[in-house]
């Protein structure tokens, strides 16, 4: 099956889940590792959304009064507001104090590759539960504004379970740490307060939540039976150690373009280098990062 998916980096990922975003750019082309139905069932290894006359549902209301209570701390809130733009942009800005490094496409090409594609494989899982359940979401139940009245419109028409957000939030916070485990903990605090911040939204209910941390999951696991993942997964790795190593070691402020003759560069991968290459080569026996 064909695997390569165009989606606008509304997310990298809207088209997969429908989720509402505040912002666009530019068409790219995600290289997806598996399909949608090469991916694990959601529907069949997770139960729906809860009853509204259980105990799972009074559960969710007690939460949506916690995400309220929670508007009122104008940090909180600012982040909450922040996290709903949905999309991979976000998630490298909101992250970036807790991975310890900038990540983008032109100063980590390899880590944003494993992150652009990661995701939006992980967050196929969510298609078809978004479309069966079409579950309502929490500010229309109780007829009250969230943080974000500009996509409300939008959100009445896609489905609150399970929340596309935390599953993206919780698939990259499980890649970032794969790449820099020495940072897992501040990662994951940070990945389950991204979705956590769907409640103080009021865009989503606490069992949303609960069940896209666990799909993500079980995506992430998907992820590893795949031989490419694997191999760029272990070229955002060397990146990251490379950027992380001593001065002596990495010549970051290397701007000019990779020598083609002579002082022979090669990547990572041990291919020569280009002109056009970017990020960590190997250069005169160091490792030199070219922008």
């Amino acid at each position: 099956m064909k695997k390569q998916t165009k989606l606008w980096m509304l997310a990298a990922i809207l088209t997969f889940c429908g989720n509402v975003t505040s912002y666009a750019q530019d068409e790219q082309v995600v290289n997806a590792y598996f399909t949608t139905g090469e991916m694990p069932d959601m529907m069949k290894f997770l139960p729906g959304p809860p009853d509204s006359t259980s105990v799972a549902f009074m559960n969710d209301v007690s939460r949506y009064y916690w995400g309220k209570e929670m508007r009122k701390n104008p940090e909180r809130a600012d982040q909450a507001t922040r996290d709903a733009v949905y999309g991979l942009t976000t998630i490298l800005t909101e992250f970036e104090e807790a991975f310890g490094m900038k990540i983008s496409e032109e100063e980590t090409p390899e880590i944003y590759k494993v992150l652009l594609e990661g995701t939006a494989t992980c967050d196929s899982i969510c298609t078809n539960p978004k479309k069966e359940y079409m579950r309502r979401r929490p500010f229309m139940v109780f007829n009250e504004p969230t943080l974000t009245p500009e996509d409300e419109e939008s959100l009445r028409k896609n489905g609150s379970y399970p929340s596309g957000h935390t599953l993206l939030g919780w698939s990259s916070a499980l890649l970032m740490m794969e790449i820099n485990p020495d940072r897992a903990t501040e990662i994951l605090a940070r990945g389950y307060r991204y979705g956590e911040n769907r409640l103080v939204v009021g865009a989503h209910w606490q069992s949303d939540t609960d069940a896209a941390r666990l799909a993500a999951s079980a995506a992430y696991a998907r992820l590893h039976t795949s031989e490419r993942f694997l191999e760029q997964m272990r070229k955002a790795r060397a990146e990251f150690k490379a950027l992380m190593g001593d001065d002596s070691a990495v010549n970051t402020a290397k701007t000019a373009p990779v020598a083609t003759s002579g002082d022979r560069a090669y990547t990572l991968q041990g291919t020569p280098a280009t002109a056009n290459t970017r990020g960590i080569v190997i250069q005169s026996q160091k490792k030199v990062a070219v922008k």
